[in-house]
């Protein structure tokens, strides 16, 4: 298991908010799981660039974390769902804005982000 190597920063709400959601498909996880597609398989569709080792390490962080809260049934084959939390519910219109700024720049930051720019070579 990773064991971290520099202690984390709580000094301010920032740095909470950061090691949340620190990972490239945590933002999406939630948002998926908000819009009611909650089971890993179904998760892993929505992203198949992520490995789905790496989904299920950023699940359960979620749920360690407070966002996420799985329910595991007791069936062959093996069945888990997540749902958010109310915690987690309260980040919604916090993505919702982010996802909002990012449309309204979108023509300047694309050509910086999008493929083939410099960062990439």
């Amino acid at each position: 298991m990773y064991e971290r190597k520099l202690p984390v920063e709580v000094e301010c709400g920032l740095h909470l908010f950061m090691e949340v959601l620190n990972g490239k498909w945590k933002i999406k996880l939630i948002w998926c799981i908000h819009l009611g597609i909650n089971r890993p398989g179904e998760l892993q569709r929505q992203m198949p660039k992520a490995s789905r080792r790496l989904l299920d390490t950023h699940l359960a962080q979620l749920v360690e974390h407070g966002i996420l809260s799985k329910i595991t049934y007791d069936q062959k084959p093996f069945k888990a769902e997540y749902t958010l939390t109310a915690l987690g519910e309260t980040l919604i219109p916090v993505i919702e804005s982010t996802a909002k700024w990012g449309e309204t720049h979108r023509e300047v930051l694309e050509p910086l982000v999008g493929p083939g720019n410099k960062a990439d070579q």
